[in-house]
């Protein structure tokens, strides 16, 4: 778990914020420029010392101000990506990753950096330097560092902005994996509260369409490439709809409508992944999705791949933001 409690004043802004994070999991913070997102980031990794504040990591007190204690940040085991990246210029791709861990022998340092860098499709560009680097190559760099000490805790500041879209969506899957793996903490910081990527980055689903009002006082959303789902939130216009993947159901096309769930989508079934004692199962749809179900479940719908099937949720499940 990681905790952060900070009070402190910068200039206008006055900062008074609390934040747990669970570990394997990302919390994001979403808002306009000036509102202390990055500044929060900073008191965690401990580059700015609040008036009052605590920050603990697990069992370890990174800070206490009540009591004195303010730990160094190359002593605090966390993971900080910048806006600006802030690499090295003089070194090289895996020089820059490698720097964290310079207590470990030239050898060991270069191949886990040159294992972090193919693990983010840098494999070829190891040896460049920074100035040599397209941005959405330095942010994978700056990502890859971050991670070089198996963090306990992983700071994200805008950490994906700089790339285009089918590799964003690469890399958010490959950082998913690795919170999970790693039972890192994550908190990352975006500055606009319409981005969907704040959803999909914490494994929503995220859907796109024009929201209108509907009956019993829910908002009806007519999706891009076909399909209407429901929700209870009040939003009209252009939205992203978001639901989880566990709050989705599977059931065979055909079948008649069980339980309360108004959304109703059909779907083909893409892949079957089995995660520990539950099975993710990725549906093609107008726009793609995702569900979360049982194994019992997967057995008794005979989910396969190439399989039709019908995903169902609650309107009140379904989250909308304003989209543009």
């Amino acid at each position: 778990m990681l905790a952060i409690d900070a009070r402190t004043r910068l200039g206008a802004l006055d900062l008074d914020a609390s934040l747990d994070v669970a570990p394997g999991t990302c919390v994001a913070l979403a808002g306009p420029s000036g509102a202390g997102k990055s500044t929060l980031l900073r008191v965690a990794a401990g580059l700015l010392r609040p008036a009052h504040g605590v920050v603990r990591c697990g069992e370890h007190t990174w800070l206490d101000t009540a009591r004195g204690v303010d730990l160094a940040p190359e002593r605090r085991r966390c993971g900080f990506v910048f806006q600006d990246y802030a690499l090295f210029g003089h070194l090289r791709a895996w020089q820059n990753v490698a720097y964290p861990l310079r207590e470990l022998p030239r050898r060991e340092r270069r191949s886990r950096a040159h294992e972090l860098l193919e693990r983010f499709g840098l494999a070829d560009r190891a040896g460049a330097r920074p100035a040599e680097l397209s941005g959405g190559e330095r942010q994978r760099v700056a990502l890859a560092r971050a991670l070089a000490r198996r963090p306990a805790a992983l700071l994200l500041d805008e950490p994906l902005s700089a790339l285009d879209a089918p590799l964003r969506r690469a890399l958010r899957d490959e950082l998913r994996a690795i919170l999970n793996d790693w039972r890192t903490a994550a908190v990352l910081v975006t500055h606009d509260f319409t981005e969907a990527f704040v959803a999909d980055f914490t494994g929503a689903v995220v859907l796109t369409g024009t929201a209108r009002s509907g009956e019993r006082g829910l908002t009806v959303v007519e999706l891009d490439g076909g399909g209407v789902v429901s929700s209870t939130d009040e939003v009209r216009g252009r939205v992203a709809a978001t639901v989880h993947p566990w709050e989705i159901a599977l059931e065979p096309p055909g079948a008649a409508a069980a339980g309360s769930a108004r959304n109703r989508l059909a779907v083909d079934v893409v892949s079957v992944t089995v995660v520990g004692n539950r099975v993710r199962v990725g549906l093609a749809a107008p726009q793609p999705l995702a569900a979360e179900v049982t194994l019992a479940s997967v057995d008794g719908l005979r989910v396969r791949p190439g399989e039709r099937a019908v995903a169902t949720w609650k309107a009140a499940a379904t989250r909308l933001v304003q989209h543009s």
